[in-house]
């Protein structure tokens, strides 16, 4: 009955209105699997544990549509949770949309989108990040990497041949206390006697063709009075400038980048992350891939190098189990760990530290 009252309205508008075509997809990944993870703390205590983050990617179901509105223009949605299949809890500081929830118009000039979204740092960053959000990978040595989102966001994102241009604006970052972390770093912004606090921006220049991409982004976020990560006030700014480059051959992708940090929240303001990797298909089900970051903080002893390896083997499209194993050296203070995919597993400053996990991951 609904559907015959709905096509009744639709032959019963006005001429110059036409019943738009919609779709909905919902769509989703499971990855979990079990790691183990040496010298973690004074004591070089180790675990075995479930991960709880990511393995080779972070899990999460979503939903997202478009309808067609005529003349080449769409509106667009994305609503997208991420969650922890361990034990089912929300993630990204327990956000019912966590990881997108935005709405949008596109057209031949590209599209417009409002809500929490990626930031341009995430998608310059998508291509050339061979291992990307992997458990041993670039979020063990800049969190921010594989968590770049941001509240309240106004997004533009167009497409021209090769070239794509992008650019956010966020009245407030991040609006969730869960933290000090990505997942929630206690600064909502929106606030009328402070028009700085919480701001986020961040711009995207990429050129690519079939066999190669390079791209350009800045990100910047602004703090407030009991924002986490030390931007105690609006007039602190932590900004990330990216340069990186891809190439794609027969079986093979290689990627390498630099990401230059400028951290106001931090004692030692100035750092570099360069990375570079490669993933090979060795049979059409079978694909390594391997990754080297080097992090460097200016004016201080602490470094990092971060060595990561990773073996998928595709029963499906869809089903996929996979190891993946990295080594982490910390020089000087810093005490990184190896592993992104759970928190609490820091070694003791200036240490190293294994990691391993084996996994499965499944795309529905």
């Amino acid at each position: 009955m609904q559907l015959r009252n709905l096509a009744l309205a639709c032959a019963a508008a006005m001429p110059a209105l036409a019943c738009a075509q919609s779709s909905v997809t919902l769509y989703g990944v499971i990855d979990t699997g079990i790691e183990y993870v040496n010298h973690i703390g004074a004591a070089s205590d180790s675990v075995v544990r479930m991960n709880t983050l990511s393995g080779m990617v972070p899990s999460r179901w979503g939903l997202r549509g478009s309808e067609d509105l005529g003349s080449g223009m769409k509106a667009n949605f994305a609503l997208e949770s991420g969650f922890a299949p361990d034990s089912g809890v929300m993630n990204q500081g327990g956000r019912l949309f966590g990881r997108q929830a935005w709405v949008g118009l596109s057209g031949n000039w590209g599209q417009v989108s409002l809500g929490r979204q990626y930031t341009m740092l995430f998608w310059a960053m998508l291509d050339p990040d061979i291992l990307g959000p992997n458990t041993f990978g670039s979020g063990s040595l800049d969190s921010y990497i594989p968590n770049a989102r941001a509240d309240n966001a106004v997004a533009y994102k167009g497409k021209f041949g090769g070239l794509t241009l992008g650019a956010t604006y966020s009245f407030g970052r991040d609006a969730v206390n869960a933290g000090p972390s990505p997942a929630g770093t206690n600064c909502a912004g929106e606030n009328p006697a402070d028009h700085s606090a919480c701001r986020e921006w961040s711009a995207l220049v990429q050129y690519e063709t079939k066999q190669f991409g390079v791209a350009a982004a800045y990100d910047s976020i602004r703090g407030a009075p009991g924002a986490f990560g030390g931007l105690n006030t609006s007039g602190k700014s932590d900004d990330r400038l990216s340069l990186s480059a891809y190439a794609l051959f027969d079986r093979t992708k290689v990627g390498l980048g630099w990401l230059r940090r400028d951290n106001d929240g931090s004692a030692t303001r100035l750092s570099d992350l360069w990375y570079a990797g490669a993933a090979y298909d060795i049979t059409p089900a079978f694909n390594v891939a391997g990754q080297l970051y080097y992090l460097r903080f200016h004016g201080s002893d602490n470094k990092a190098m971060l060595y990561a390896l990773r073996g998928t083997y595709s029963f499906s499209k869809r089903t996929a189990v996979y190891a993946t194993a990295g080594y982490i050296n910390n020089d000087g203070q810093l005490g990184l760990s190896v592993s992104s995919g759970s928190g609490g597993a820091n070694p003791a400053p200036g240490g190293s530290q294994l990691g391993a996990m084996i996994g499965l991951r499944h795309v529905f």
